[in-house]
């Protein structure tokens, strides 16, 4: 089978270029949380993406089975790897697919796959089904689970002019006076980028909202440089 061959050979080339060195130091930076083949990003790169072509066209059910698989492996480089593929994939995304977005977001949880998932998945899922956006935001933002929370800031990262400022106004709201330090930096990333497109709405929203000191600062960070520049 297709999937089977594919996972065979990420795992021979991984272990083949693994560098336990590396390996130690990459899972030190994650706080000990998860094991790694200490492989560069350009390494890794170099192996799955002619791997990914050598096994192109796969179908649905063979792409989330994939996901999963890998997803649930030790090492972090298959999560790397297949939040990769899918992003690849992102025009064959199904209105179904969300279930799977959901299940990688909550397992293996840590910043490095939530802020690629975020807006290089979800963000370009929402873009393909836009109907779906507030149901999930919603069910996402009373969830509980900082991750599903983050995701519901960051997933407008890269929408620039296209970013919706009323359901970014709703989900920061809805999130203030959170103590999590990932919900509170994400505050400010989101603001902070959306900044470079708008200034003027973030300034204004930041000076009539009663933000987390380290949300202002990150909010500000762009506007104030700029000052400074000039």
């Amino acid at each position: 089978m297709k999937v089977n061959k594919l996972i065979d050979s990420l795992e021979k080339e991984f272990k083949k270029k693994s560098n336990p060195t590396v390996a130690k130091s990459q899972k030190a930076y994650m706080r000990n949380q998860f094991d790694f083949h200490g492989l560069t990003a350009n390494q890794r790169k170099d192996v799955q993406y002619p791997l990914f072509k050598k096994h192109s066209l796969l179908s649905t059910a063979e792409l989330n089975k994939l996901t999963i698989t890998l997803w649930n492996k030790d090492q972090r480089d298959y999560q790397y790897c297949a939040q990769e593929l899918l992003f690849i994939n992102a025009k064959t995304f199904k209105k179904e697919d969300i279930d799977l977005f959901e299940f990688m977001i909550i397992n293996k949880s840590w910043w490095d796959t939530i802020d690629f998932l975020s807006p290089k998945i979800v963000g370009e899922y929402f873009k393909l089904y836009p109907e779906t956006i507030e149901n999930q935001i919603e069910k996402w933002l009373h969830s509980n689970n900082i991750w599903l929370q983050r995701s519901c800031l960051i997933f407008q990262l890269k929408y620039k002019e296209t970013l919706n400022t009323q359901l970014l106004t709703h989900i920061i709201q809805f999130l203030l006076g959170s103590k999590e330090f990932f919900i509170n930096k994400a505050i400010g990333w989101i603001l902070r980028e959306y900044s470079k497109t708008n200034p003027q709405w973030v300034i204004k929203f930041v000076y009539t909202n009663h933000l987390n000191t380290l949300s202002k600062r990150e909010a500000l960070k762009f506007i104030n440089r700029k000052k400074n520049i000039n």
